[in-house]
């Protein structure tokens, strides 16, 4: 068996450094509910799993994207990420889920028409700016639109929340855009699509591969729902010699912890600077004076709904902090006693 052979799915010397002595090198190409696809330096393609303590406990987070080390058949270790795409877990409030590991680009797809939601947008920008790799965000279905001044409207809304992050505007029916959005993934660079259910990631990942690999199905003209026909996470090679994850559709997406990234100030960075030029620097925005933030909502600069945003994922934030520190889940129950307080004598008074 030869690493070097691992190099088209991004080996490197770093990696090497880290494999403990008497492991096999190998990157997961799939998750299925207990088990592993691993690509091998020989070409081979192996189904694995943890041993069965690790697997019982969770010791082991595996995500499709990862560099593991092998030993007799079974997954032993995850080698050091430089990239996870992390959220809260479906259905839980303080276990994370990795989507997807090692990855340089992530599209956040999305079907131009009712499935374009902006404050979606601005959920997806805060978790992949915590991932460490760079978002870009892709419009789908633009052969919908004969309109040339809608289809400018819907892209400059996007625009709007995505400050600095390239967008494209493709459609899978006429072409246009396709091959743009795929000469993003060069040689030795893995790309994830991310995006609900029926955006066309599937038919994008197709067009790029230039044959049906993944299945797609129809949905509903008029919201873009149906069921998404990927059902497990999948690293695809491409012709050019780049990779690329195809996810299955996310119906919501939980924020996991950023507090301390920077990833929630990347997503905002126009609240940010707004924030810095307040004239205290604890301000609330509600009734202090010289408040930068309220002065720009007030003179329209600064639109209402991305502030509304910007608070509610702050909260989100939060909330995920408190639950995984002790200090600050006091600190919340301080905080809420004294305001129960303050209610109390309100309503003695009255």
């Amino acid at each position: 068996m030869s690493e070097s052979d691992l190099g088209a799915l991004g080996w490197s010397d770093e990696l090497a450094a880290a494999l403990e002595p008497g492991h096999v090198p190998g990157r997961v190409v799939a998750a299925h509910r207990a088990a592993f696809d691993v690509a091998l330096g020989d070409g081979a393609l192996v189904r694995s799993r943890l041993p069965g303590r690790l697997a019982h406990y969770d010791a082991i987070d595996v995500a499709v994207g990862d560099w593991v080390g092998m030993r007799d058949g079974l997954i032993r270790a995850v080698l050091p990420r430089r990239s996870a795409l992390v959220r809260s877990a479906a259905g839980l409030t303080s276990q994370a889920q990795t989507l997807a590991a090692n990855v340089d680009v992530v599209f956040i797809v999305s079907s131009l028409g009712p499935d374009l939601e902006p404050r979606r947008l601005e959920r997806y920008l805060v978790t992949v700016w915590e991932s460490g790799a760079s978002p870009e965000i892709v419009l789908t279905k633009s052969d919908r639109f004969d309109d040339p001044v809608v289809l400018s409207d819907m892209v400059a809304t996007v625009e709007a929340v995505a400050l600095g992050v390239p967008v494209f505007v493709v459609s899978s029916v006429t072409g246009v855009g396709v091959a743009e959005v795929g000469a993003r993934i060069g040689a030795g660079r893995t790309a994830v699509l991310v995006g609900s259910s029926g955006v066309g990631k599937s038919t994008l990942v197709n067009a790029w591969l230039g044959r049906e690999l993944m299945a797609v199905k129809e949905t509903r003209a008029d919201d873009d729902e149906g069921r998404h026909t990927t059902t497990h996470r999948e690293l695809i090679e491409l012709p050019g010699g780049g990779m690329v994850i195809d996810t299955p559709g996310i119906r919501e997406l939980q924020l996991w912890d950023v507090g301390s990234s920077g990833a929630l100030e990347e997503a905002f960075a126009d609240v940010d600077e707004l924030v810095t030029q307040c004239r205290f620097n604890d301000c609330e925005h509600r009734t202090e004076p010289d408040c930068a933030v309220r002065a720009a909502l007030a003179d329209g600069s600064l639109a209402a709904e991305r502030y509304a945003s910007w608070q509610k994922l702050q909260r989100e934030l939060r909330a995920i902090a408190v639950r995984s520190d002790a200090r600050l889940r006091r600190e919340e129950k301080k905080k809420w006693q004294q305001r129960a307080k303050v209610g109390k004598a309100r309503a003695r008074r009255i």
